[in-house]
């Protein structure tokens, strides 16, 4: 579990927070920057707007070169420190599994790590406890409080280029999946370091890459790619789910799950009885950004109860603005009644809920 909480912020606060500070507390965003100065617009994005975290990448999408945020392991603690030095509660992410999706490369001075599904395949709980237990004790000397794992996708198909075709997978067999995704967060959770299970509702039996486009799951997923979350839903330790910009027209004929009313508030929340924070997968992926402006993700995520939405700025432009431009549109919504300002409030209780976990 969690280490003892040392400071409080008590959710009776949210009343006295202007709609501004809620609605950027729901961003994690991310910029570009080996180290923190003034200058940089995510300084301003945390010390004035007070936005909820940052996510941090190797690779700069957009320019197609390892010239992002992550260039050595002294590097990284510092420019993790200075960033919290502003907000020690700003939430500091990365998405570290292990293998082919590893932000923190051995080349590079970090540890060494495997993929999930030779964890899987290899089935031994004290080897997956080790590398579990590695990556959490990096992340931890290096700063980070929440790390985007476990994948919990169901290998349904080992083509899928975006999951089993990149290792991402524990296995096809849930069990598997549950007992090894469970030994991450464990090992996780005693660094102090915040989960995400991921991709909600399943991203395991696609064929195709959402970062690249619209991923029509219509035809190949099936009710038990829900299993694990089933699993860590009654056995409560994960900290948020992430949902995935799968589409699957037999749930909601009309929007990818992310911006899906029906699979956030009917599948997850009603039936499944989740009752966590949730946030979504990465807006600028080709699945959102190709087919809606940010003002219109934004609206449609948010009614449909995400609590918090990642904008990588790392897709196919780079906006400094982006913060402010998205906390910006969310005011508008409000005040256009177009987003409930209690929809706002329900995901900044969640928000303060999970930050309420963390050390400082």
């Amino acid at each position: 579990m969690l280490p003892t909480v040392l400071w409080v912020l008590p959710i009776s606060l949210c009343a006295n927070d202007s709609l501004r500070y809620k609605a950027a507390q729901m961003l994690v965003v991310g910029f570009r920057g080996a180290m923190l100065t003034p200058q940089n617009h995510i300084y301003n994005d945390i010390k004035t707007l007070h936005i909820g975290g940052v996510i941090l990448f190797d690779y700069d999408a957009i320019n197609k070169t390892y010239e992002r945020n992550i260039f050595s392991p002294a590097q990284v603690k510092k420019l993790c420190r200075d960033l919290q030095a502003i907000d020690a509660k700003l939430l500091i992410g990365i998405d570290q599994e292990g293998g082919k999706v590893n932000r923190l490369k051995e080349k590079r001075g970090f540890a060494h790590t495997v993929t999930a599904q030779y964890l899987g395949t290899l089935n031994n709980a004290d080897s997956t406890r080790y590398y579990a237990k590695s990556c959490a004790q990096q992340l931890k000397k290096l700063g980070f409080n929440l790390n985007f794992v476990p994948c919990v996708d169901l290998n349904i198909n080992p083509r899928c280029p975006v999951i089993g075709g990149v290792e991402r997978s524990f296995s096809a067999d849930s069990k598997v999946v549950q007992t090894h995704a469970a030994i991450w967060v464990q090992e996780h959770h005693k660094q102090g370091i915040l989960t995400s299970l991921k991709h909600f509702p399943g991203h395991g039996s696609s064929t195709k890459d959402s970062h690249k486009g619209i991923a029509d799951v219509s035809e190949t997923w099936t009710d038990k790619e829900l299993q694990p979350y089933r699993y860590f839903v009654a056995n409560p330790m994960c900290d948020m789910i992430m949902v995935a910009h799968v589409f699957n027209r037999r749930i909601d004929p009309d929007y990818p799950a992310s911006l899906s009313q029906k699979i956030i508030q009917g599948l997850l929340r009603q039936q499944l009885k989740y009752k966590g924070l949730v946030i979504t997968d990465d807006l600028a992926m080709g699945a959102i950004a190709e087919h809606y402006s940010l003002e219109q993700a934004l609206e449609k995520a948010i009614n449909a109860g995400a609590d918090m939405l990642i904008l990588s700025n790392n897709g196919n432009s780079y906006n400094p603005q982006l913060a402010k431009d998205a906390v910006d549109v969310i005011e508008k919504l409000v005040q256009q009644g177009r987003v409930e300002s209690s929809g706002i409030d329900e995901a900044y209780r969640r928000i303060v809920a999970l930050k309420n976990k963390l050390k400082p």
